[in-house]
């Protein structure tokens, strides 16, 4: 088992290295000069005085050296926790930033996945035993799941927050309210989180029951299902075995699925203007903020690896042929 980790921490290890230099690569082959972005908007009219402007935030920025001796300061400043200063919301630290805006994408996207692969693969499973939820219900999945989620939330904003009234349809919270731990800030909280999170739920929801659905049919028609049917074994044992290997694609799809949910994250922050890492990436974009563009794509990079070596170590313990091939046998 040990043997199984420590292979899986290096290639972990390798992945981080070369995802970290094409994150810090992407920004800095981006056109457009970022320090003259930040002084335009200065609006400064005395060329003089642009230029040695322009000359002072380069050098504190450390864009005026070679380009290996700012990647080597970039790794030098990451073991030293420090990602920079950022250029759009200079003087304030990159990782203070992203500190900020982490709790909201988090609040969102954690739920949104987990909760949405526990009920869809459980009601996929119900459906593929009831043709009456196959036919009515689980239809419905796979409209969900061809929609985009951008889409879906500006449907929901639409419905739920414009024309009902339920709902606030942008940003965090109010903003008559100062943030602080009281019950009136915590449930303005909660009903500005609502809209993102149901949008990514629902969608992801469709998916995840459709792939359930499918694969216990599958695995209820496969040789063992029908060698323990002839023998006599109890349909509630068979269905348990079907559910059981049936869950073993969908534990590798939730590995993919971190992957990719962060695409969907910035759609729906953009739609409702909810401040988290999806927006903070379209305004770094926006404003060429290249230290706080590879500290978000660095945040995204490690989280994303940490959740995909724990899904690692989950299929260990729940694949018996995985275990199998960890020891040398057959599998």
């Amino acid at each position: 088992m040990w043997r199984y980790i420590g292979r899986k921490l290096a290639v972990y290890l390798l992945t981080f290295v070369v995802a970290v230099t094409i994150n810090w690569m992407i920004p800095r082959f981006m056109p457009g000069d970022p320090i003259r972005s930040m002084l335009s908007r200065a609006s400064i009219s005395d060329p003089e005085a642009l230029e040695r402007m322009n000359a002072y935030y380069n050098e504190l920025f450390g864009l005026d050296t070679p380009l290996w001796q700012q990647y080597l300061s970039f790794w030098a400043g990451l073991f030293r926790g420090d990602l920079g200063i950022s250029i759009m919301l200079y003087p304030e630290p990159v990782t203070d930033i992203i500190m900020r805006s982490v709790p909201y994408t988090l609040a969102v996207l954690l739920p949104a996945i987990v909760l949405s692969w526990i009920v869809g693969n459980r009601f996929g499973a119900f459906a593929a035993r009831s043709k009456v939820l196959d036919n009515t219900i689980l239809p419905v999945g796979y409209v969900l799941t061809a929609t985009p989620y951008m889409w879906l939330a500006l449907l929901l904003a639409w419905a739920l927050g414009v024309v009902l009234g339920w709902f606030p349809v942008s940003g965090g919270y109010s903003y008559s309210l100062r943030a602080a731990f009281t019950w009136e800030f915590v449930w303005d909280l909660v009903m500005h989180w609502f809209l993102p999170f149901l949008s990514m739920f629902v969608v992801a929801l469709g998916g995840w029951a459709i792939g359930m659905r499918n694969m216990i049919i599958y695995e209820l028609e496969a040789d063992y299902s029908n060698y323990l049917q002839a023998l006599g074994a109890p349909r509630k044992l068979i269905r348990r075995y079907a559910f059981r290997n049936a869950m073993l694609p969908q534990i590798t799809g939730l590995a993919v699925q971190l992957g990719t949910i962060i695409a969907g994250a910035l759609l729906t922050e953009i739609v409702f203007n909810y401040p988290g890492l999806g927006s903070l990436i379209l305004d770094s974009l926006t404003n060429r903020d290249f230290f706080l563009l590879q500290g978000i794509f660095l945040f995204v990079v490690v989280g994303v690896l940490i959740a995909n070596f724990i899904i690692d170590i989950v299929y260990v313990l729940v694949d018996p042929r995985t275990r199998v091939q960890m020891t040398g046998g057959a599998a």
